[in-house]
């Protein structure tokens, strides 16, 4: 299956106004993925990467991602699931502050944006997208690749950004693959994370769900009373209720890629995944609510005009003893 994305086009071009989806699948797993489309995708907002939105990861029984908010707005922030990434320059956007009210500025794995007013960057803000390049998505038995091009002449950035998601064959593995080529005339200083919004059988966060960190990981909030953290683990002390949450900042990573290393487990269901990368941390951050729960591990990445930096994402799923 071959989709081809041309900007705007794309959801003028299809026949019915679905949602576009697509489906992975091998011996051990079978993924469904939203896929970008500036004006039917399931997700269209100003924040994340509109590629590689997974809607649902089976591994037998078991289910690892799924709605975590109560209503779907396709431009809201964060209504998305699966393993969501999301770039930052800054904790800002590529080309923000120099540009003018009226002006473009950039946030990779969506496009450039308007800047409607003199205003600080809002992370979670609203931002017209004006064009979000050219997609380009083609699909193999074991793998779906996305790539999209953009050139912004007004702000000076572009960009090729290809991501692919591969299957291991005969294994509950799932590789995320990526590769940015910078093709504009600024410099990319970014700093990338996946959300990754674990939701595993549908169990609310609460003692039944453990986090394991590959590294002498020190939080730098007191998670008491909700949630405990001891010999790189945390573990909860009682369900969460709705709005109440576990969030900190970890520091204790080391300077290589070893150090991005988290196992999720549902002690209850007996659903675990094990969430390794290539490349270093930079910064460590775990958010947590009732519906769902997220370590976001941090690479950055400086890329000079015609240069090219890739990183890897690879998640083991697998099954433990259900109570242990």
């Amino acid at each position: 299956m071959i989709r081809i994305f041309f900007g705007m086009s794309l959801g003028m071009a299809l026949l019915a106004a679905d949602v576009p989806e697509a489906t992975l699948k091998n011996e051990a797993l079978k993924v469904v993925f939203h896929l970008p489309d500036a004006v039917n995708g399931s997700y269209r907002g100003a924040r994340f990467d509109w590629s590689g939105v997974v809607k649902s990861l089976s591994f037998g029984k078991h289910e690892y991602f799924g709605v975590w908010y109560d209503k779907h707005d396709p431009l809201h922030h964060d209504a998305i699931t699966g393993p969501a990434e999301e770039f930052l320059s800054e904790e800002g956007a590529l080309g923000f502050d120099e540009a003018k009210v009226g002006g473009n500025f950039v946030r990779i794995g969506i496009g450039a944006l308007r800047k409607d007013q003199d205003a600080k960057f809002e992370r979670f803000g609203r931002y017209t997208v004006v064009n979000p390049g050219k997609w380009t998505v083609s699909q193999k038995k074991d793998r779906i690749v996305f790539r999209q091009d953009l050139m912004d002449v007004s702000s000076g950035y572009g960009y090729r950004y290809e991501k692919t998601v591969r299957l291991v064959g005969g294994k509950a593995e799932m590789r995320i693959e990526h590769r940015l080529r910078n093709m504009g005339k600024k410099a990319i200083h970014a700093e990338n994370y996946n959300h990754n919004f674990f939701v595993i059988d549908g169990e609310p966060t609460g003692p039944n769900l453990s986090v394991r960190f590959g590294f002498a990981a020190k939080p730098k909030t007191d998670l008491a009373p909700l949630a405990a953290f001891q010999d790189s683990r945390l573990n909860y002390n009682t369900e969460l209720k709705h709005g109440q949450t576990v969030m900190s900042e970890f520091t204790g990573f080391g300077a290589d890629a070893s150090s991005y290393d988290f196992r999720v487990e549902n002690r209850k269901s007996g659903a675990g995944v094990h969430i390794t990368g290539n490349r270093p941390l930079s910064k460590v951050i775990f958010w947590s609510i009732r519906r769902v729960l997220s370590p976001e591990p941090y690479i950055k990445m400086d890329i000079e005009p015609g240069g090219e930096f890739s990183w890897a994402i690879r998640y083991d799923f697998y099954e433990l003893s259900p109570g242990t």
